[in-house]
């Protein structure tokens, strides 16, 4: 795992809510009303994300009710988050 990724998650408020909120698969509509944010936040925050390989759509092929999860480097990346929250 790179800090430099861990940094670039926590630096966001948004992007690191979504990141942990990714734990369970969801949609952006999902994250939106869970996390009170606009679902423009979410999908930027989810493209910044996916950029870095963190996080991948599960559906690529629809057009509404994407659903997204974290893929493996993600997970690494939360197990990290997890640990130093305790």
């Amino acid at each position: 795992m790179k800090w430099t990724t861990y940094s670039f998650v926590i630096r966001g408020k948004t992007r690191k809510k979504i990141f942990l909120a990714l734990e369970n698969p969801k949609t952006p509509s999902q994250m939106a009303a869970e996390l009170k944010v606009s679902t423009t936040h979410v999908s930027r925050a989810l493209k910044e994300l996916s950029d870095k390989g963190l996080v991948k759509c599960l559906t690529p092929a629809e057009k509404f009710g994407r659903i997204y999860h974290l893929t493996g480097t993600g997970k690494k990346l939360l197990d990290v988050f997890k640990r130093m929250e305790k």
